[in-house]
């Protein structure tokens, strides 16, 4: 859908005006690091920044730079990741700053080409990285903006995903890509009225939910891996091969480690 110069302008006008008197004041907002914007990028996805928010800093205080996060062993970094979530996410980080430092010299490529080979790094971060470390005109697209867009421009009726790419291209507002993504941040998550037509189960049913339980055990200490199970069945009366097939599942993503019999987080 080609849109006018004058709708472009209208709605670029309405969200900065908006903007204006609403923005927040994030952490990540005052640098352009590509390290600290990695980070942060990674720490958002699928998680509330209220809860991101007092691990960013806690995070980057161990792990101020790639050097300092690639040397770190595995278990030190998901030990200090507790609380988040999503814990392949804090592998993912460290597997990326190995590359950069093995590859890069502890430099970030600067192409979206470069960038998406990293670990964890698909094609909205990539971009993530080139607006908000290097200030490139490049349009994102994630959950919320893909709302607004469609909510302002397509009365709520979803639209392919290449249709929705085209749009936000139209809308960038030449240098002003780094103000006019905050500003659409800002106003899907402050403004814009969501309504999911999808149907959850609850997260305490879900395997993410023992997944984290187990995950917070082995922070605290190691297993005999007959133990563990004993004490996850008697915690949640779930039967030992329901956990058995959980720590199949963890440790083949590299979260925890089997060794003679003993189940323990990974060095």
């Amino acid at each position: 859908m080609k849109l006018s110069g004058k709708s472009i302008q209208r709605f670029q006008n309405f969200i900065f005006s908006w903007w204006a008197y609403h923005k927040r004041d994030l952490p990540w907002r005052h640098t352009r690091d590509p390290h600290k914007i990695l980070v942060s990028e990674m720490m958002l996805q699928q998680t509330q920044v209220a809860r991101v928010l007092p691990k960013y800093d806690e995070f980057l205080f161990f792990f101020p730079d790639v050097f300092a996060l690639a040397a770190a062993s595995r278990a030190k970094v998901l030990r200090v990741w507790k609380g988040m979530g999503y814990n392949r996410r804090a592998l993912f980080l460290r597997r990326a700053a190995e590359q950069i430092v093995k590859d890069y010299h502890g430099e970030f490529p600067e192409s979206e080409k470069e960038l998406i080979k990293l670990p964890g790094v698909g094609t909205y971060t990539a971009r993530a990285l080139l607006v908000f470390a290097y200030g490139e005109d490049v349009a994102l697209v994630d959950t919320n903006i893909r709302q607004i867009i469609t909510h302002f421009f397509f009365k709520d009726k979803l639209q392919k995903e290449s249709v929705i790419q085209d749009t936000a291209n139209q809308l960038l507002p030449a240098g002003k890509s780094w103000e006019w993504h905050q500003a659409l941040m800002d106003y899907g998550a402050l403004a814009l009225e969501r309504v999911s037509q999808k149907k959850s189960i609850p997260f305490k049913n879900s395997n993410r939910f023992y997944r984290g339980r187990i995950m917070d055990l082995l922070r605290e200490k190691n297993y005999q891996e007959p133990r563990l199970l004993v004490h996850l069945t008697e915690i949640y009366n779930k039967p030992q091969y329901f956990f058995k097939k959980i720590l199949s599942g963890l440790a083949r993503d590299g979260l925890l480690a089997r060794n003679h019999g003993r189940v323990t987080l990974p060095d």
